[in-house]
């Protein structure tokens, strides 16, 4: 018998009565079934902080807070006691107006959190700020903290009375016509910090009582085996069970779509099955999923259902993969199954250069498994809308893509489907996979009924892809003046159990490793191969980081052989106009010059500083890394917008710039209003509604990747104003009113559809025999420093500064470009000291898996904008976000090197592995690479093999 009981809880000033059950509930769940999830609950576990509230006075997190735990009457604050959207608290309103906003899932947390600081200390300092966030543990995983220490230094400042909201503000009406680059406010910032914006999880809480509950089976008991047999019987018997999905309950293809990129790839069809019947392939694998009336009942007969299964070899990683005795992971495929080779210069001499040139270096290096982390999850919702539409809405960041992946999957016409993106709480590219998107669709099509599918944040590790690792063996050789002669590389990217993708993502390493120098001579070659790990998916530099953890590592090398100043020797050896990357094509943009000279003071300085604090206990090290990332698809981008005029005289804008918390609504609202500025140049912010990422209402702008949303969604916005404007446009110049259009039979919405091949036709694909092409439209460009502290005792690394001079065109919105350069900054820094998702049972939360708190990442961070001018670009832009977490990782292990002498050619760089190094150099020795990896046959072999067998 369930015993539940009747308690009551003063929460934000009211005594609220409540039943519970006292031995599974937490505050949290509590708080949420009463209608206040402005509490939120990512990790699950008390890591995360994003379910922070205030307990008779102490901040805690909630999630962990066991109800039989609180006493009767006790006093609770949650973000909806603070402010409401019509009268923010000032913590509210700092962190919107300061920026601090992104994705905004963590930001109830933080709030209340600093609340909770700012009425114990009211004049903190930022160190009391960023030690207090420590200590209550509240992850961010956009922002970098930066912006969030600003806001709540504001705040407290205004909580003194020493300022006003309106001092921190930006004020919009004294720039009209005049917006872009300047701070305008995310429109959906305010929602998200008053704790009323509704992610995937709220929306779950509020659909109808009718709506079902999906869980999926995940086995977890091996990461290749052969399934025998799948027992969910007893699951059926369980209280409130509608259905357990297997495979044989599918109509549809039970994958998503394959696409290839390169025709140098046997990966020709998707082996992926959504539900699998044959085989466990990773350690993620669903074998089905049980639908019941409640998440509880879901749960808890998952856990009935028994896979028999027969063990199978199990490789997870690379190396083990291409072994010459490894079995086949998939059938119709070897395990290594694509390559991209790249050849410049006097290819055939390049072995005889580098032997007979005055300096050579060479390592071996890996580039880790890093996961994203987002902190809210996975959680999807699907449906059959007022149209009869599936509908799913999700994470989605490319929304028509994703559609058309769950058309595949189900078998329905894509016309069938509608996708619309759910507020969502990060990704960093994670979301550009379907898999659970199609797996509630699937749900919702076999019951015909509404569709909740969520998860725990362990299953969200398990399933969810991850950036992809890689070896690299190579070489680099220079003259006896430092300049660069020629290069080599031999690249193996691990591609997880689903080759999907794995022949785009190789293309970065042919085209970022030694950017952005002039390297005359290069051999080069990528391949991939499927493992029993996560799957590669998309991650902001999509395969270009691991370039630069082999290129940029080896420039620090070159420079130490030669005895020249790093800063220097980079500086020597920069593409200038004219000169050609490695695919033997012009970089389009060449700020790189200017970029070090404006870098050059401020590196000097770091290296003064780091000589003269530097002590036997703990060294001081400066570090530099190039960076860089491409803009856009290529030929095949285009993108396509919509604007309306309504009868009021404003305007609706209509696109699918998914939010991921880059500011897609803050992104197309700057873009909208420089479109319009030309003929209507008084059009205020409040004179724009978005309406974005639904395929039912929105055309298709393309996916939030690449770099390329605000590049292309400009160049569409460009157009559908233009081609609005013509059509409001009066003989005598002036405009027709909306009521003019309406009497005269005239659209009031037009849509501007842009096409890349369209505006220019240099394209060049990178060409699959040889590596030369240039298939881009833009790049963006990044130089990084970084100051770390090495603990001799211990190893442990410390950054306590990082410095970033980049060139992204001009820049459309001040706050945007800063906070992914912040974001990107930290996520860079765990990737080179503590990410990892090696472990598949002991990395299933952002806390094992090494998610970089606040005091993980420095508050001097320092972002500096070129003045530059894309002149392909919209309004002057090029790209953001990419550039600013590319290379940076590097500068922190070039800047470990620099401390201590001890050079970490495997990532991440954890304490162990750099007193492991420290060790050797006090015993007399020197760190030497890893022992040259073998990917799974001879370079020179391969090459010839390739050029023998052009596709």
């Amino acid at each position: 018998m369930k015993q539940l009981k009747k308690m009551t809880l003063n929460i934000n000033g009211a005594d609220r009565m409540f039943i519970c059950d006292p031995e599974k509930d937490t505050l949290a769940s509590v708080l949420r079934r009463l209608g206040l999830t402005g509490t939120k609950v990512g990790c699950g576990t008390g890591v995360c902080g994003a379910c922070s509230t205030i307990l008779d006075g102490k901040v805690i997190r909630s999630c962990t807070k066991k109800i039989k735990t609180v006493k009767e009457y006790s006093s609770v604050i949650t973000i909806e006691g603070l402010g409401n959207p019509m009268n923010p608290h000032p913590i509210q309103a700092a962190m919107v107006h300061l920026g601090a906003v992104q994705c905004g899932f963590c930001m109830p947390g933080f709030i209340v959190s600093a609340y909770g600081l700012l009425t114990s200390n009211p004049s903190p300092t930022r160190e009391d700020v960023r030690d207090w966030f420590q200590q209550h543990r509240n992850v961010c995983r956009c922002t970098g903290y930066k912006q969030i220490v600003d806001a709540v230094m504001e705040a407290a400042a205004i909580m003194r009375g020493e300022k006003t909201i309106a001092d921190i503000a930006y004020d919009y009406k004294k720039d009209v016509g005049n917006y872009y680059g300047k701070p305008l406010a995310r429109p959906n910032a305010l929602a998200k910090a008053c704790g009323v914006c509704d992610y995937g999880d709220d929306i779950e809480l509020k659909m109808p009582a009718e709506t079902l509950h999906a869980v999926l089976v995940m086995p977890r008991v091996a990461n290749h085996a052969r399934i025998l047999n799948i027992d969910y019987s007893e699951a059926e018997k369980m209280p409130g069970v509608v259905k357990v999905i297997t495979s044989k309950d599918v109509d549809g293809a039970n994958h998503l779509m394959m696409f290839q990129f390169s025709p140098r790839t046997t990966a020709m069809e998707q082996v992926h099955k959504l539900l699998a019947d044959e085989k466990i392939i990773n350690w993620g694998t669903v074998v089905a999923m049980v639908v019941a009336d409640t998440k509880d009942h879901a749960k808890e007969a998952a856990d009935k259902v028994k896979v028999e299964i027969e063990q199978l070899p199990e490789y997870m990683n690379y190396l083990d993969a291409v072994m010459p005795d490894a079995m086949r992971i998939h059938d119709s495929m070897d395990n290594t199954f694509t390559w991209q080779p790249l050849f410049k210069g006097d290819t055939d001499r390049i072995p005889d250069m580098i032997e007979e040139a005055p300096h050579v270096v060479e390592g071996s290096f890996y580039s880790s498994r890093e996961p994203h982390m987002s902190i809210e999850g996975d959680t999807v919702q699907a449906y059959y809308d007022e149209d009869g539409l599936l509908t799913v809405q999700c994470k989605a960041m490319t929304t028509y893509f994703d559609r058309d992946d769950i058309a595949q999957a189900v078998g329905l016409p894509v016309e069938q489907i509608r996708v619309v993106e759910n507020p969502t709480g990060g990704s960093f590219g994670w979301a550009m996979n379907a898999t659970s998107y199609s797996l509630a669709a699937i749900a919702c099509k076999v019951t015909q009924q509404p569709i909740a599918l969520s998860m725990d944040y362990s299953q969200f590790m398990a399933l969810s892809g991850k950036r992809s690792p890689a070896y690299m063996n190579a070489r680099l050789a220079c003259d006896a003046d430092g300049k660069i002669i020629a290069g080599e590389f031999d690249a193996g990217m691990d591609h997880g159990y689903d080759p999907a993708l794995g022949d785009d993502k190789v293309i970065k390493i042919a085209r970022f490793m030694f950017f952005p120098y002039n390297v005359p001579h290069v051999l080069g070659l990528g391949r991939v191969a499927v493992t029993n790990h996560a799957f590669g998916v998309p991650y902001r530099g999509y395969g270009a980081p691991q370039a630069y953890t082999c290129g940029e590592a080896l420039i620090d090398m070159m420079a130490e052989e030669i005895g020249m100043d790093p800063f220097e020797f980079r500086y020597k050896n920069i593409a200038r106009e004219g000169e050609t990357n490695i695919n033997s094509s012009e970089f389009l943009q060449y700020p790189m010059e200017e970029m070090m000279d404006k870098m050059k003071p401020l590196y000097d300085k770091a290296v003064a500083e780091a000589k003269a604090a530097d002590t036997p206990e703990v060294r001081r090290g400066v570090g530099l890394a190039w960076g860089g990332y491409n803009v856009g698809l290529g030929s095949d981008d285009f993108a396509n917008a919509a604007i309306e005029l309504t009868s009021d005289g404003k305007f609706i804008k209509y696109d699918t710039w998914q939010d991921q918390g880059q500011g897609g609504d803050q992104g197309s609202l700057m873009c909208t209003l420089e479109a319009l500025k030309p003929y209507f140049p008084d059009v205020l912010p409040t004179d724009i509604k978005l309406i974005q990422a639904d395929t039912k209402y929105c055309p298709n702008t393309g996916e939030s990747a690449g770099s390329r949303s605000h590049f292309a969604n400009g160049k569409a916005s460009i157009l559908a104003a233009q081609n609005l404007a013509n059509a409001m446009r009066k003989e005598d110049g002036t405009y027709r009113t909306y009521d003019e259009m309406i009497q005269e039979g005239i659209p009031t919405k037009y849509e501007g559809n842009w096409v890349a091949e369209a505006e220019w036709d240099n394209f060049r694909l990178l060409d699959p025999n040889t590596g030369v092409g240039s298939p881009t439209y833009a790049y963006t460009y990044a130089l990084f420093m970084s100051e770390v502290e090495v603990e001799v005792a211990t190893g442990k690394t410390t950054v306590i500064g990082m410095t970033c001079v980049d060139w992204v065109g001009r820049v459309g919105n001040i706050q945007a470009v800063n906070g992914q350069a912040y974001g990107g900054i930290s996520h860079a820094i765990g990737f080179a000291l503590k990410e990892n998702y090696e472990d598949v049972k002991k990395h299933n939360n952002i806390y094992s898996a090494g998610v970089p708190y606040i005091k993980d990442i420095p508050d001097k961070i320092d972002v500096l904008h070129m003045d530059g001018f894309d002149e392909r670009g919209p309004f002057g832009s090029s790209g953001a976000s990419e550039a600013f977490q590319s290379s940076d990782h590097v500068a922190v292990i070039n800047a470990i090197n620099n401390a201590c002498g001890v050079r970490i050619y495997e990532l991440p760089a954890s304490p162990d592995k750099v007193k492991a190094g420290l060790d050797i150099i006090a015993a007399g020795g020197k760190v030497q690479p890893p022992k040259k990896y073998f990917l799974g046959s001879d370079f020179y072999e391969e090459l010839e093999k390739i050029k023998a067998n052009p596709v």
